[in-house]
C-alpha cells in the first residue's frame, strides 16, 4: 500500500510538471482567440463635419452620431476563423437628419491572428471584397512593427505603422497610424446644377474619392483596440478631376463610454491569457515538483524503515 502510495504521488506529480508547458506553450494559444458569437454596440462622434446631404441636395454642416453594431455569424465560423457582421449607422444631430448614412460589412478573419480570410460572403455593403491584412483586431502579442490593416473605407489594406506608447484610462498600450492615399471609391451621376456646374444641363458623372488617417491605441497583449480616430476626407470630383462638393469631411472619435467598455474588456482578455499562460502552469509546475519530491521522500522513509 505505501508504494503504491508512493508511485501514485510521483504520477501526478510528472503528469503536472508535463501538463504545465503544454498548457503554456500549446493549449493557451488554442484557446485564446477571437469569439465566434461576437456582439458588441460602439458610439463615435464627428464634431462639426461636412457631408453631402442627398435630402438638402447640399453640403450640410454638423456633429453626427455614429452608431456601430457588429454581431458574429456562429454557422459559418470553424477552428481556425470567425464571420463577423457590422452595420454602421449614421446620424445628423444638429440638422435632425436620422440616417444620413446607412453601411454594412461581412467579414472573415482569423481567430488567432486577426488576419482577413476570403470566404464566407466577405463584402462592404453586398459588394464582394477580397480581404487581407488585420480585420478588427491585431494579433495576440502586438509587436512595435508595421501591420497591414484593412480599411472598409478604401475597400483594400494599407500599412499602419507604429509610432509610440501610450495610455488609455490607465491601460497600457501601442499606438499605430494608418495613412490612406487619395482612392477612387465610387462613381456615380448627379445633378449639373446641384454640384455648381454652370453650362450644362441634366446629370454628370461625378468619382468619389477617400483619403484620411486612422489611428489605433491597441492593448498588446490580446490585440484588442481600445480607442480609434478617423480623419475622414471624402470628395466627389467630376470626370476632369475637379473637386465640386464633400461627400464627407471630419473627425470622427469614439465616446468615453465606449472607449472605457474596451478598455474594460482588454483588461479581462489581458488577466485570461495571463492566468493561462502564466499563472495555471506555474501552480501545476509547483504542485507537481512537490508531489514529485513528496513521493520521493516518502518512498525513501519505507526503504529505511
Amino acid at each position: 500500500m505505501g508504494r503504491i502510495s508512493t508511485l501514485v504521488l510521483i504520477g501526478f506529480g510528472a503528469f503536472f510538471i508535463a501538463l504545465a508547458p503544454l498548457l503554456r506553450f500549446w493549449a493557451a494559444e488554442k484557446i485564446i482567440s477571437a469569439p465566434a458569437n461576437q456582439f458588441g454596440i460602439s458610439r463615435l462622434e464627428a464634431k462639426q463635419a461636412q457631408y453631402f446631404s442627398l435630402q438638402d441636395l447640399k453640403v450640410l454642416t454638423g456633429d453626427l452620431d455614429i452608431i456601430v453594431t457588429t454581431r458574429g455569424d456562429v454557422k459559418e465560423a470553424t477552428s481556425d476563423r470567425v464571420v463577423w457582421d457590422e452595420a454602421t449607422v449614421v446620424n445628423d444631430v444638429t440638422n435632425s437628419r436620422p440616417q444620413i448614412d446607412l453601411s454594412e460589412r461581412r467579414s472573415a478573419f482569423n481567430r488567432y491572428t486577426g488576419v482577413g480570410v476570403n470566404c464566407c460572403g466577405a463584402n462592404i455593403d453586398k459588394t464582394p471584397v477580397q480581404l487581407d491584412g488585420q480585420i478588427y483586431k491585431f494579433p495576440f502579442d502586438v509587436e512595435k512593427k508595421t501591420y497591414k490593416v484593412f480599411n472598409a473605407q478604401a475597400g483594400k489594406s494599407f500599412d499602419a505603422t507604429f509610432v509610440r506608447e501610450d495610455k488609455v484610462n490607465g491601460l497600457p498600450v501601442y499606438v499605430f497610424e494608418q495613412a490612406v492615399p487619395p482612392t477612387k471609391t465610387e462613381t456615380r451621376t448627379a445633378p449639373a446644377n446641384v454640384l455648381g456646374i454652370t453650362g450644362t444641363t441634366g446629370d454628370v458623372q461625378v468619382d468619389r474619392w477617400y483619403d484620411g488617417k486612422t489611428t489605433f491605441w491597441v492593448e498588446p497583449v490580446t490585440g484588442s483596440p481600445v480607442k480609434q480616430e478617423v480623419q475622414r476626407h471624402e470628395v466627389l470630383k467630376t470626370q476632369d478631376g475637379v473637386e465640386r462638393a464633400a461627400a464627407f469631411v471630419g473627425t470622427a472619435k469614439m465616446t468615453e463610454q465606449t472607449v472605457a467598455d474596451l478598455v474594460k474588456n482588454a483588461e479581462n482578455g489581458k488577466s485570461q491569457i495571463n492566468l493561462l499562460r502564466t499563472v495555471i502552469p506555474l501552480v501545476l509546475l509547483v504542485v507537481g515538483v512537490v508531489l514529485v519530491l513528496a513521493g520521493v521522500v516518502l518512498g525513501r522513509r519505507r526503504t529505511t524503515q
